[in-house]
């Protein structure tokens, strides 16, 4: 099953650990791949804690808040391949691709490259693909899509992003 959580409100990398937590528990075994992001922030702390998770990023220390650079690029095709061996293993129940959805949208990859990999996720094994942006044409490959919608939040009254809250 293909699962996309996008949309332009807070809690769709929340929502793929959520779900790579519960896996976990279940004794299933979790490949969580993070695109942009670099940092050793809260949750990738906490994932590292789980035996049945394993955790790889593919960014730099700043999430992308700027023109991509050819070392983003880099990191990109870095991840993919990662996944692409992930898949190839066929020894995960989950593999979560976060972030993948910005990375497309900032052109870091090409659709079809993210397509042709997902299309080759056994069918035992949940795909979970996560960021602003999904493109139209992974939306018509998922299974499930959930729209996370922004209705109230508190960066708009000048609150600045919290340890343990949101990194």
């Amino acid at each position: 099953m293909i699962q996309v959580y996008t949309g332009n409100g807070k809690g769709k990398t929340t929502a793929a650990l959520g779900l790579a937590l519960r896996a976990s528990g279940a004794g299933k075994k979790v490949y969580f791949c993070q695109f942009l992001k670099g940092r050793a922030c809260s949750e990738i702390k906490a994932l590292k804690k789980h035996k049945n998770i394993k955790v790889e990023q593919f960014g730099s220390r700043c999430f992308v808040c700027r023109q991509p650079s050819q070392k983003d690029i880099d990191f990109t095709k870095k991840g993919i391949d990662a996944v692409k061996k992930a898949v190839n293993k066929k020894c995960y129940d989950v593999i979560i691709l976060d972030e993948i959805n910005v990375a497309i949208n900032l052109g870091l990859i090409r659709i079809t490259d993210v397509l042709s990999c997902i299309n080759n996720v056994p069918k035992d094994c949940e795909i979970i693909l996560t960021g602003r942006y999904a493109h139209p044409k992974i939306i018509k490959a998922a299974d499930l899509v959930s729209e996370i919608r922004e209705v109230k939040h508190y960066y708009s009254k000048g609150k600045k992003a919290r340890r343990g809250i949101e990194y």
